[in-house]
């Protein structure tokens, strides 16, 4: 046998060597012990309103929190759904949930639609203003609602949407189109900039190289923009609550009003119930497209 077929005999025979276990330092037991505990806090608070949705009143009253349901039943939820009242109405929370998805999906539509196009065009410009007018856009993302509330409502008055589900979504596009645009541009800042002027070169127009070009290079930042806003228009309350007449309030509007309306006593069966149901939505769109969110992140949705 040759020498070098010898060598490589043990190489293939020698054993691989097993990885290193880390160490057990006395920090990565506390971060551990520290993630436990923010684990516990919440998590205990979600069981607890989990296990009392399927609990009767009965069982309630008894005191025992953190008790499992003798008997299991979904009483609570279909009152919660479509029995329970918000003064004088007892439609439940679908009335709400109705409301909110007239209020979500033109938000969404309308707000990423003039988000990508201003984002895109920021993106492109080289002129000496264009930084103190981002500045401008980073600054107005940070403004409190409650200071320019009173001029929405007026504007929305004159508009004649005030008090709809349509001027609730009006408002969200307002109020997001500053950080969504800042988002849009900074990661159309990521795309080679040989790339688009490869297409300017070949006579791309501006609209050409956005919708052959630019927009299938931006689905991971689009889910990005996509959670971002079904998260806060949904969880609001305080636009829909000030902007939404009695038949268009939002869906957590109407949970407020279900946990505030008693006639005898609470039914915190039905509070927790609605609650779960208020949450639900949003939680779900994370979880189908938590790894695309983290894809946009990661790909410069939010560097500069």
């Amino acid at each position: 046998m040759s020498q070098p077929s010898a060598a490589l005999d043990r190489v293939a025979v020698a054993p691989r060597a097993r990885p290193r276990r880390r160490a057990l330092r006395p920090s990565r037991i506390a971060a551990f012990a520290f993630l436990c505990v923010a684990a516990l806090l919440f998590c205990v608070p979600l069981y607890v309103v989990v296990v009392t949705s399927f609990k009767s009143m009965d069982e309630i009253r008894l005191g025992r929190t953190f008790d499992l349901p003798h008997v299991w039943t979904l009483d609570a939820w279909t009152s919660a759904w479509g029995q329970a009242c918000s003064g004088l109405s007892c439609g439940g929370v679908s009335v709400g949930f109705v409301n909110s998805m007239w209020i979500l999906i033109p938000s969404l539509v309308l707000s990423i639609a003039f988000a990508m196009v201003t984002g895109y065009a920021a993106s492109l410009w080289r002129v000496k203003w264009a930084n103190g007018f981002l500045f401008a856009l980073f600054i107005c993302s940070f403004v409190p609602f409650q200071i320019i509330m009173y001029p929405l409502i007026r504007a929305t008055a004159v508009l004649s949407v005030y008090g709809t589900t349509f001027g609730v979504a009006l408002i969200h596009v307002v109020l997001s189109m500053p950080i969504l645009t800042l988002i849009f541009r900074n990661y159309f800042m990521s795309i080679p900039q040989e790339l688009i002027a490869a297409a300017m070169i070949d006579s791309g127009s501006f609209w050409r190289i956005f919708f052959e070009i630019v927009l299938p290079m931006s689905g991971n930042i689009l889910i990005v923009a996509l959670i971002l806003m079904v998260t806060g228009v949904w969880n609001d309350f305080l636009v829909g609550l000030t902007f939404g007449a009695q038949g268009a309030q939002p869906m957590t509007v109407i949970l407020n009003n279900i946990a505030l309306t008693t006639t005898g006593g609470n039914n915190y069966a039905t509070d927790m119930a609605a609650a779960l149901m208020t949450a639900a939505p949003p939680l779900i769109i994370y979880l189908l497209l938590g790894k695309f969110f983290v894809q946009g992140v990661t790909a410069g949705a939010i560097k500069g």
